[in-house]
């Protein structure tokens, strides 16, 4: 613990900063420096050896272009000869070779130990590329017995642009490195002793300027303890003297201001107590640091268990939002604690606490219990979707029928008058189920005006299938079970009509392409039982019983595309039990559902008819 405080004192790493300053400094020259004195030697060494092999190369080439005589020695005598005389020249040559273009063999080579070779085609392919190339090719390699670095040259031996040889040349290159790292040595020694000498003064320097410093930390760490009363002693006139004069003059007004802030803080403490709003106040880190008394009732909290905790776990946001998202959001947030049956739904507003320089430090949440507003507002939202749910079917009726008749239906003098009857049926009807949905507030208390009359329930359940078959998808096909015998039954005829339009409609929206529809009469004991059935995708077992809640939907999504509200067989089941029946479900999943539904039918009342 004791050297990580060594660390942590300015002091300590003023000297570190500046002697790396220093380091980094010399390294960035020396790097330069070798590396540029590097490049120097190395092109000096291979300068000289390259006029000495040029030399070496235009007498080869005379010798190798000139016509030969039977005095003249053969030519791999002559290069050799060359060879034995150009390399003392140079100590730093180890080995001089030629090759010849058209046998690719060696006819010469300076090293008596290697004369072996010649004679023998080479195999190095630096010098196969420079007979191809007709370029000169260099490179540094290691001796594989010595391990010293070697530069290689090939250079062409040329007559009138055509190669016709190559020098093939192995000069000694460690001299070069070694001097490169005696340099280098030299250079690290002269590193360190200048390092050593720039920690001294460094520790000297740093002790002028760190001293005043010192000093007003202690004074910082005695005014986080509430003593404003020390100061900061005065050292000089410089930039650091003057720290220490403002220092003392912020000290005292800190002083003042703290003064004036608690007192604001108990007035704001004050106000926050009576507000009947929930208000939160958080640190710039995001963790309560205030909650009144109506922020607590309305989160069901007490005030010492979330001080301190994260607001987004306090509001339950964590999932959806993070601190920062908040900071930056600018619309309302609902947060919805409702239950089962006890809807209870909260708005939030946030506003950032922010300096006029833009700095963060923290955030105030404003809560309102908006339960009984949105209690308002998704009655009028379930309302107009209703409204819109309910007046599709007869508008897409009597659509049909238009344009039927904009077709020349209207110049047929036996069809034009049918179904502009049905039109005007249909409109009286709309306007009828306007009225009856303006009454739904009603529907609790059962507030329900009916006029029934005895009807032929196959004629009427006949008559309504006609109706829709004409606007049904080409696709689907009605299939009609129901039987030639009357069923009389006492019922309001435009309720009855609304309850099977909700029915079929919902079948036709879910039936698949091909699929078929299926209307069914059957008699049961004093009762009729009305059956709809389709193929569609069919609903959940579990979720039988809820497709009659109000506002109930299976697949919301498919509800939305398909235009459904989750009205329709709520007002049916309404509609049903209103006149003595009953209404249910059966469904497998995959194959469809049938929508069942009773009257009450008495065959008594079927004989006086009869």
């Amino acid at each position: 613990m004791k050297k990580l405080g060594l660390f942590r004192s300015i002091h300590v790493k003023f000297v570190l900063i500046y002697v790396l300053l220093i380091f980094v400094a010399m390294q960035i020259i020396g790097v330069y420096f070798v590396a540029e004195l590097e490049g120097k030697l190395k092109e000096n060494f291979q300068k000289s050896i390259t006029s000495h092999i040029n030399l070496l190369t235009y007498s080869i080439g005379e010798e190798m272009t000139k016509e030969r005589t039977e005095s003249d020695p053969p030519l791999e005598v002559a290069i050799n000869g060359i060879l034995l005389d150009k390399n003392n020249g140079n100590n730093d040559i180890t080995e001089v070779r030629v090759v010849e273009q058209r046998s690719k063999r060696v006819i010469g080579t300076s090293n008596t130990s290697n004369q072996a070779l010649v004679g023998k085609k080479t195999t190095d392919f630096l010098v196969k590329r420079t007979l191809v190339v007709g370029r000169e090719h260099s490179e540094i390699q290691r001796d594989k017995d010595t391990g010293r670095r070697m530069w290689v040259l090939a250079t062409p031996i040329t007559e009138n642009s055509t190669v016709i040889g190559v020098v093939y040349l192995i000069a000694d290159m460690e001299n070069v490195f070694e001097e490169m790292n005696e340099i280098n040595t030299i250079f690290i020694t002269g590193t360190a002793i200048a390092l050593v000498i720039t920690a001294i003064l460094g520790v000297f320097l740093s002790q002028t300027i760190t001293r005043p410093m010192t000093d007003m930390r202690k004074q910082a760490i005695a005014m986080s303890r509430g003593n404003f009363s020390r100061k900061v002693k005065v050292y000089g006139d410089d930039e650091i003297g003057q720290l220490a004069v403002t220092f003392n003059t912020l000290t005292k007004k800190l002083q003042d201001s703290q003064s004036s802030t608690e007192g604001e803080r108990r007035k704001l403490s004050s106000v926050l107590s009576f507000m009947t709003d929930g208000v939160i106040s958080t640190d710039r880190r995001g963790r309560v640091n205030l909650i009144n008394d109506p922020a607590a009732r309305l989160l069901d909290v007490s005030r010492e268990t979330v001080l301190g905790q994260p607001i987004i776990e306090l509001l339950g946001l964590e999932e959806e939002y993070t601190f920062e998202d908040l900071l930056e959001e600018r619309e309302s947030v609902i947060l919805d604690y409702s239950k089962q049956n006890q809807p209870y739904v909260l708005r939030a507003n946030f506003s950032v606490i922010q300096k006029e320089t833009g700095f963060v430090n923290g955030l105030i949440t404003v809560l309102h219990d908006i339960t009984e507003q949105e209690k308002i507002e998704e009655d009028r939202r379930e309302f107009v979707a209703n409204v819109s749910h309910e007046l599709r079917t007869p508008l897409t009726t009597m659509r049909s029928y238009l344009e039927a008749l904009a077709e020349g239906a209207w110049q047929d003098e036996e069809i034009a008058p049918a179904f502009l009857g049905v039109t005007q049926n249909e409109t009286e009807r709309m306007i009828r189920l306007v009225n009856d949905l303006l009454q739904l507030s009603k529907m609790d208390s059962k507030d329900y005006q009916f006029s029934k009359n005895w009807v032929n329930f196959s004629t009427f359940f006949t008559n309504i299938i006609d109706r829709l078959e004409m606007s049904k998808k080409e696709d689907i096909i009605f299939k009609r079970d129901v039987p030639r015998t009357a069923f009389y039954v006492e019922i309001d005829e435009d309720k009855i009509t609304q309850v099977l339009y909700n029915i079929i409609s919902n079948a036709m929206k879910y039936s698949p392409e091909g699929g078929q529809i299926t209307f069914r009469i059957r008699e049961a004991d004093e009762q009729i039982v009305i059956s709809i059935s389709d193929e569609g995708v069919g609903i959940p077992k579990n979720t039988l019983d809820k497709i009659f809640e109000r506002f109930y939907r299976v697949d919301k999504a498919r509800s939305r595309n398909v235009g459904g509200t989750g009205l329709g067989l709520a007002i049916a089941k309404e509609m049903v039990v209103a006149h003595g029946g009953k209404i249910w479900a059966e469904s497998v999943e995959g194959k469809g559902t049938t929508v069942f539904f009773t009257l009450p039918y008495e065959q008594e009342q079927e004989d006086e008819w009869s």
